[in-house]
């Protein structure tokens, strides 16, 4: 058969861990809002699978906070409090803090290569006022930093807790004046990695993380603690 008319469904092995995944795309991506109820029967549908793996995978989105698990009602996606946001943000800073000072020493040419021209790429996407290319390459440097700090407890327990707020982190719109501000620092993270100065570039990691506090909390934290069940 054609690789153009291969079913597109989910592979059976391991089935409960790659519904997880597909659910985790979705809710990162925006596709599925915070404190949206899940419909059951319209995933099983869409994945082409039964309740039994798809359950298990709420389960483990749960236990990751993304989902709620609701007493006989099934679940919703999870939210997050001003309070909590705060919370994740400072540790999140203090994680991605960590790893760009072990980057400046462990990164290999072409990671930072990469991160060069990523940082181009969304300069590019900023001036032409690409909201979407932008937040994208925005998640994809700061993970290739934390991957860059061969550290793989480090970036276990990053992605574990910056899961919570990806979405809103990578999405929450700035002014235009936050917008230039984050684009300079983030060339300036480009800068200090390549002459690997460790000294410098945890510190502006930490600010530029910090930075987006204010605007997560306008963008989502009213909807997450003023709404109804």
């Amino acid at each position: 058969m054609p690789d153009s008319m291969r079913p597109t469904g989910i592979r059976r092995r391991y089935l409960h861990d790659e519904v997880a995944e597909r659910l985790r795309e979705l809710i990162m991506s925006g596709e599925m809002e915070p404190r949206e109820r899940i419909n059951e029967g319209e995933l099983c549908e869409r994945f082409g699978i039964s309740r039994t793996p798809l359950r298990e995978a709420l389960k483990i989105l749960a236990t990751e906070g993304l989902l709620e698990l609701l007493p006989n009602r099934g679940a919703r996606v999870g939210s997050v409090s001003d309070a909590e946001i705060h919370e994740i943000i400072e540790v999140v800073a203090g994680l991605e803090a960590l790893a760009a000072e072990f980057a400046c020493s462990a990164a290999t040419e072409t990671e930072i290569d990469k991160v060069e021209a990523k940082t181009l790429m969304m300069e590019r996407a900023y001036q032409r006022g690409d909201d979407q290319t932008y937040f994208t390459l925005n998640r994809e440097i700061h993970e290739l930093i934390m991957q860059a700090s061969r550290n793989a407890t480090l970036a276990g327990l990053y992605a574990n807790l910056s899961s919570r707020i990806q979405r809103m982190r990578y999405t929450a719109h700035k002014t235009p004046e936050q917008w230039k501000r984050a684009m300079d620092e983030h060339r300036e993270i480009a800068r200090l990695l390549r002459v690997r100065d460790a000294a410098t570039l945890p510190g502006l990691i930490r600010q530029h993380i910090r930075g987006k506090k204010e605007v997560i909390v306008a963008a989502y934290g009213q909807q997450t603690t003023n709404s109804g069940a």
